[in-house]
């Protein structure tokens, strides 16, 4: 009876160590007696039993998210980053035998390239050239990880985390610049009207009773309103010659 057991124990063990099913993103790079001998799959997969392994590799792309890091930036600004990177293996072989493990491998890579290229730029750029920073991470660390038979197909840099005192220094830098559009748009409109009133003035002078016509203009505005006080404009002119009256009584004088 024990006997039996042992056989049907064995019996098991063997086919489980014989026949290996393997998904179609999948594939199995195979060793015998610590050789390498060929990647296989997918489907079924026959093994020599305590002769032959099997390591899975999938095919599919993987996200892996970098966790944040401080950056210091070409301008002396500490920024916390972090990332996400896209990247799918496409030599098996490779991915098993050029490294331990390369999921943990391209992650630190995915680290230490992101501190060291955001490094190299100002915080204006990171906030502004994010895309273009984002295509040279992806070539930096797709270049570093090619021998380990992975293929990085696109980094994102995510989130920009800035100091308080930072943040609040840019809000009033953009307060300001606000503060000065509005002030140039102003300019220019006061511009704009003051040459519109020289090329009024200069076709009232040539008709002086456009002058008495745009005073009868304003006063039936100003009635309409309903006013109890109406102001009559008098001609600066007018003014002057009470001034000079003024002047010659106090010579007499």
């Amino acid at each position: 009876m024990t006997g039996t057991i042992v056989l049907i124990v064995f019996v098991l063990f063997i086919l489980l160590n014989t026949f290996k099913i393997l998904r179609e993103y999948e594939r199995g790079v195979v060793f015998r007696l610590g050789r390498y001998v060929g990647t296989r799959g997918p489907g079924l997969i026959i093994l020599i039993p305590l002769f032959e392994k099997m390591v899975k590799v999938t095919l599919r792309t993987v996200a892996l998210d970098v966790p944040p890091q401080e950056v210091i930036t070409k301008d002396n600004v500490s920024v916390k980053v972090n990332a996400v990177m896209y990247f799918q293996v496409f030599l098996p072989d490779k991915a098993v035998i050029a490294v331990e493990d390369y999921m943990y491998a391209t992650s630190q890579m995915g680290q230490t390239t992101l501190r060291s290229i955001l490094g190299e730029h100002e915080l204006d750029d990171l906030l502004s050239n994010r895309e273009k920073i984002n295509q040279m991470l992806q070539k930096v660390i797709d270049e570093r990880t090619d021998p380990w038979g992975v293929k990085v197909s696109a980094v994102e840099v995510k989130d920009v985390d800035l100091p308080e005192g930072m943040r609040r220094a840019m809000a009033k830098q953009a307060e300001a610049e606000r503060e000065r559009r509005a002030k140039v748009i102003h300019a220019d409109g006061e511009f704009q009207a003051s040459a519109k009133l020289k090329d009024a003035a200069t076709v009232m002078a040539s008709e002086p009773v456009t002058v008495q016509l745009r005073y009868l203009q304003t006063l039936t505005e100003i009635a309409v309103e309903k006013n109890s006080t109406i102001i009559f404009p008098l001609p600066i002119e007018f003014m002057k010659y009470f001034t000079q009256i003024l002047d010659r009584n106090e010579k007499k004088a």
